[in-house]
């Protein structure tokens, strides 16, 4: 009894060290008030243009002068880039992203890394702080200390709630009006999330459709919009008519195009009615219905997010050439062999059953094609990857899903546009960002080849500017040895199973 007292007191110990042990701090470059990329290509992701052999003048985090010929007005303190036979491009959006309460030491260094400028958030906290899931106030912190320069981290575009989907997703102890089950409590909802700051509602699957036609009313008088998931019992047709602004993932499309959507709308299970029906929304699923649908999300301005990186993971489950990711060394212990180790095997067995073997390569594949469909419909696609869903990785994937786009019809360019000045246009921050031009923000990419050519060299980075930092080669290499680092240390692997397990959002979202 004494040794195993003891034992358990150690363990005990043990585990309250891992959950205090201080964090290192990761310090970002100096910033520079002049920068000048000498001798550069530029890439216009409006026209495809590129200008050749251009030099390009920034101060205080703006673009000053784009010109061929050689700048002469720099001060003695300006940071100079020879960009000769590069390529520089706008910085990369993920306009869908899970931040949490570790991201400044797992994600924020890849994103920068990768050349990803700038995130939309999808997540975001009720009336009080979560151990796991951050939100506005956080993000908004973030964000001024990037532009203080103490903090390494992307731009975080466009405020999330959190996710609206009912009452099983709140858990007890906070107010009834996040469970939307009545219209009257929408106007406290609206209320309390435009006094966090938050820019939209995130809908999920399961929203009351009163209470969702209620958002959709109400939602302008706030300042505010809606945007996430298709909700499970109101049409695709109502919800663009309605005014949702984006739609996330590859299976909306699907949800609407087989002939049993009318009973997946309405079934009291509509989780087991949409695992039954996923063969049908294959083999049955009707063109004509979904680009009836997709003309319709192009006349409104509905933005389409498809982000096939998940669909592609559920599909090579079983591949182990797929899931022996190199990128996995960036993740930590807890998330490879819980959270994803789970979604691994459970996707796994189901690709090699007999009952659904090549039922999600078909799902993914045949999304793939509505990509092309919709594009060429004209309906704006935003690339978006679902950090931290199973075998997504921050920055890593946001070129995967360019390959993907491409793979699905979209040109080089359109690919591209996607994850600039599309992305801008969807926030409303086009003036600012997007595309390289006289008077924009200077967050930037300098590529060692041409991403017009071929879009995998949109992962040969040379460099990253934001906020007039600049992040060379051997930063980039710094940034993610500092995650690979850290994402191995006991301590950061007890602090993520702490912040999991004691956190009231995830229990119920598992729960669920």
């Amino acid at each position: 009894m004494k040794i195993l007292l003891g034992t358990i007191v150690f363990v005990f110990l043990v585990i309250l060290l891992g959950i205090y042990w201080p964090m290192p701090e990761l310090k970002p470059p100096a910033k520079h008030n002049t920068v000048i990329i000498k001798s550069i290509n530029i890439i216009d992701v409006k026209s495809g243009n590129i200008l050749e052999n251009r030099n390009v003048l920034i101060k205080e985090n703006r673009i000053q002068k784009i010109d061929s010929l050689e700048i002469s007005n720099k001060d003695f303190n300006s940071l100079i880039i020879n960009g000769r036979n590069k390529y520089l491009i706008p910085g990369l959006w993920d306009m869908h992203t899970h931040s949490n309460q570790h991201s400044e030491w797992l994600h924020h260094p890849l994103y920068i890394a990768n050349g990803v400028t700038g995130v939309r958030d999808m997540s975001g906290q009720l009336n009080k702080r979560d151990s796991y899931w951050v939100g506005s106030k956080e993000r908004l912190q973030w964000n001024k200390e990037l532009e203080a320069n103490t903090r390494v981290s992307p731009r975080y575009v466009l405020q999330s709630s959190y996710q609206m989907d009912g009452a099983s997703a709140i858990p007890s102890g906070f107010p009834d009006f996040f469970k939307l089950e009545n219209p009257s409590d929408v106007n406290a909802l609206l209320q309390f999330y435009k006094n966090e700051q938050v820019d939209f509602i995130k809908i999920y699957q399961q929203i009351p459709p009163k209470s969702y036609k209620q958002l959709a009313y109400s939602t302008p008088k706030y300042g505010l919009h809606f945007a996430g998931h298709k909700p499970m019992f109101v049409s695709l047709e109502e919800a663009i008519l309605l005014g949702q602004r984006s739609f996330e993932h590859g299976r909306i499309f699907m949800f609407e195009s087989f002939p049993g959507a009318d009973s997946l709308r309405t079934s009291i299970n509509w989780k087991s009615f949409y695992s039954k029906s996923k063969k049908s929304m294959v083999k049955d699923f009707d063109t004509q219905t979904a680009k009836k649908l997709m003309k319709l999300m192009q006349k409104h301005n509905a933005y389409w997010v498809p982000t096939l990186q998940t669909l592609k993971f559920e599909a090579n489950a079983h591949d182990t050439s797929f899931i022996e990711n190199p990128n996995l060394k960036y993740i930590t212990s807890i998330r490879k062999n819980l959270w994803w180790g789970f979604d691994v095997k459970n996707n796994a067995k189901k690709n090699l059953s007999e009952e659904h073997k090549g039922l999600n390569t078909n799902f993914y594949d045949l999304s793939r094609k509505q990509v092309e469909m919709a594009n060429t419909i004209g309906v704006p696609i935003m690339t978006g990857t679902d950090v931290t869903d199973s075998y997504i990785f921050a920055g890593f994937s946001i070129h995967d899903e360019l390959k993907d786009l491409t793979n699905s019809g979209l040109s080089n360019l359109e690919a591209l546009q996607s994850s600039t000045i599309i992305s801008a246009k969807f926030a409303e921050m086009d003036k600012d960002y997007g595309s390289i031009e006289e008077g924009k923000v200077a967050d930037l990419v300098i590529l060692n080849n041409n991403p017009l050519a071929k879009i995998t060299n949109s992962r040969a980075i040379n460099g990253v500017l934001i906020n007039s930092v600049y992040y060379d080669k051997d930063k980039i290499k710094e940034l993610k040895d500092f995650t690979e680092s850290i994402s191995s240390k006991f301590h950061m692997n007890i602090k993520v199973l702490y912040s999991f397990l004691n956190s009231p959002l995830i229990r119920v979202q598992f729960a669920d």
